[in-house]
C-alpha cells in the first residue's frame, strides 16, 4: 500500500520559516519525481516545486529563492524549506509523487498558515 504522509505544517508569522516534510513508502521512491502543490481557499491547486529523481530541481516564480525542496532517497522523504513566508504562501500543501500517469500519489496534505 503506498502511502505518502506529510508533516511540518503550522501557523507562523511573516517573514517566518518552516520546513515540511513527505515520507514515502510502498513504492520505489528514489526513481519518482517528487512535487509539492499547495491550494489556498478558492483558488486551484498549484505545483510549487519539483524534484527529479536525478536531484534537479524547478520553483514555481513566486518562491524562488525563499523556498527549496530537496530529497533523502535513504530515508524515503522529500522535504521543502520555506524561508521567509508571506500571508500569501498560505495553503494546504501536498506531497505529490510521479512515475507514469498510472504510478503518481497525493498525500493528505498539511496547513500552512502565515499570520501578517
Amino acid at each position: 500500500q503506498v502511502q505518502l504522509v506529510e508533516s511540518g505544517g503550522g501557523l507562523v508569522h511573516n517573514g517566518g520559516s518552516l520546513r515540511l516534510s513527505c515520507a514515502a513508502s510502498g513504492i520505489s521512491f528514489s526513481v519518482y519525481q517528487m512535487m509539492w502543490y499547495r491550494q489556498a481557499p478558492g483558488k486551484q491547486r498549484e505545483l510549487v516545486a519539483t524534484i527529479e529523481s536525478g536531484g534537479a530541481t524547478k520553483y514555481t516564480d513566486s518562491v524562488k529563492g525563499r523556498f527549496t525542496i530537496s530529497r533523502d532517497n535513504a530515508e524515503n522523504t522529500v522535504y521543502l524549506q520555506m524561508d521567509s513566508l508571506n500571508p500569501e504562501d498560505t495553503a494546504v500543501y501536498y506531497c505529490h509523487s510521479y512515475l507514469t500517469p498510472r504510478t503518481q500519489f497525493w498525500g493528505q496534505g498539511t496547513q500552512v498558515t502565515v499570520s501578517s
